[in-house]
């Protein structure tokens, strides 16, 4: 196996040998016929023979030529856009938005995002359905719960999970590279609308999404990704974990978390809650305990929804 090369010995042939890999087979065959017969025996032996890249090594190369191509094509306009376009197709939308992001011309401070957000369900799928799950877990993570879940449902069932578990993972992205997938996605939408955007995203953003679709295809998509990743989806249910989701519990460990709750703020909890829920909760004390919980829920004056839902929390 080839040795892993460093980033500072690499020849320039070798960059470009190693940029042509990373573009794919069209395009490296459309950038051979523009070199002659010497040239295109230097690129291909390079390319046949090139070390081992790591993934930092390949973002390096795209972001050294990106920038050469913004730099030569000074004054021709939509150069930027050709670039991005060109990175698109190689690498993905969302690498090619971080790569752009960082190297670009200086734009606007405001997001594009919000016309995408504004778009129904239906469209949005259609906007980004053939894009890697990265961008789409990043467009989810901007929509409204029940507006992703309906997103997610329409998707196609072979990339649900794979959206799920990058929006569960997603860390927090760069303005820029958030701009840049908006101005992307919203140049095929066409009307640009403008508003300064908040990054969301991570296992909350997941469970949220999660919480408002199907009980069946919430268990299949979290069982697809459980497969590959355990520990994200324990993660993921302890977020989908609701006030109401006490009531399925078994009376064991619902007189085990009893235990530990303050009795004031139980009754302030179990005052909105359905009469199921409260016989539950109440029958997992004892009978004195449950006695004064009722009473203080009986007595009970005006409590705030914001009151009911900081208790429930």
């Amino acid at each position: 196996m080839a040795q892993a090369i460093k980033q500072e010995e690499m020849t320039p042939t070798q960059k470009l040998a190693a940029l042509m890999i990373l573009l794919g087979e069209d395009t490296a065959a459309a950038m051979l016929k523009s070199f002659d017969d010497n040239e295109r025996e230097l690129v291909c032996a390079e390319m046949a023979n090139l070390p081992m890249m790591d993934q930092e090594q390949q973002g390096v190369v795209l972001q050294e030529f990106t920038e050469m191509a913004i730099a030569a094509s000074s004054g021709v306009t939509g150069s930027v856009d050709y670039t991005r376009k060109v990175l698109e197709k190689s690498v993905g939308l969302f690498k090619a938005a971080e790569i752009i992001g960082r190297v670009g011309t200086a734009r606007t401070s405001v997001s594009t995002m919000q016309q995408i957000i504004d778009l129904d369900a239906v469209a949005i799928c259609n906007l980004i359905k053939d894009e890697e799950p990265q961008a789409i877990a990043l467009i989810i993570s901007y929509l409204s719960a029940s507006k992703g879940s309906e997103v997610l449902i329409i998707l196609p069932e072979s990339v649900r999970e794979l959206v799920v578990e990058k929006l569960a993972t997603l860390a927090s992205t760069p303005i820029e590279v958030v701009e840049t997938l908006g101005e992307v996605l919203s140049s095929k939408v066409g009307e640009r609308v403008s508003r300064a955007l908040n990054q969301t995203g991570g296992e909350k953003s997941a469970a949220a999404v999660l919480n408002a679709m199907g009980k069946e295809q919430r268990a299949d998509i979290l069982n697809n990704i459980d497969e590959r990743n355990p520990d994200l989806v324990r993660s993921i249910r302890m977020k989908m974990f609701t006030f109401d989701d006490l009531g399925t519990l078994d009376a064991k460990t619902l007189q085990t978390i009893m235990r530990e709750v303050d009795a004031s703020k139980l009754a302030v909890a179990l005052s909105a809650a359905t009469e199921s829920l409260q016989e539950a909760m109440l029958g997992a004390l004892s009978k004195r305990a449950a006695e004064t919980v009722a009473d203080e829920i009986e007595n009970m004056g005006k409590v705030s929804l914001r009151e009911i839902e900081a208790s429930q929390n």
